[in-house]
């Protein structure tokens, strides 16, 4: 088996609730797929497509500190930060209108770099509270990887052309790129 295989049969396997995912998800390098319910599909303003994943990326160091403490913010203790997310970037840009989200620059106090749109604290929770309810994460721990994690994971995007993936992807959901033009213009337009 190559490495692509593992990562396709651990990533199309077993998967879990952020609630659960603690339990599950090692504190080490790998690749993870992010999965939409039903409803989730709906929000997002995309056609469902069964058993299919939305997102698959890379934690190069710990799949528990990328996924669980940055885009999921599965301890309640800790605060999202979707100015340092790609893929929460995405995931608000797609329910801007859905949650009433707004855009804002990731450091309000040094605006900048508005493509890293943040959000304020208070739409960090609802982006927060929506992904643990519609959404179900898969991982694949990179043991004894001969290739680039990187090499794997363009492999996986190439294969199943997740619709929130942008680098690297044929296709990606038609209206992403501007949904998220939208929220950086918010950003560069952002007062107190």
């Amino acid at each position: 088996m190559t490495h692509l295989d593992d990562a396709v049969a651990a990533l199309t396997g077993a998967r879990w609730s952020i609630a659960d995912a603690g339990s599950h998800v090692p504190d080490e390098p790998g690749l993870y797929a992010i999965f939409g319910n039903d409803g989730g599909w709906g929000q997002l303003g995309l056609p469902h497509r069964p058993d299919s994943l939305l997102y698959v990326g890379k934690a190069e160091d710990s799949l528990v500190s990328r996924e669980l403490r940055g885009h999921f913010t599965a301890d309640p203790t800790r605060r999202a930060q979707t100015g340092s997310s790609t893929v929460r970037r995405s995931f608000a840009a797609l329910l801007h209108d859905a949650l009433g989200l707004r855009g804002i620059p990731r450091n309000p106090a040094n605006p900048g770099h508005f493509s890293n749109y943040g959000l304020s604290a208070e739409h960090d929770s609802l982006l927060t509270a929506w992904m643990h309810r519609y959404l179900t994460l898969a991982v694949w721990p990179a043991h004894e990887l001969t290739v680039p994690l990187r090499d794997v994971e363009s492999a996986l995007i190439r294969k199943w052309v997740p619709p929130l993936n942008l680098a690297g992807n044929p296709h990606p959901a038609p209206h992403l790129k501007s949904a998220r033009a939208t929220m950086a213009n918010e950003a560069r337009t952002w007062t107190r």
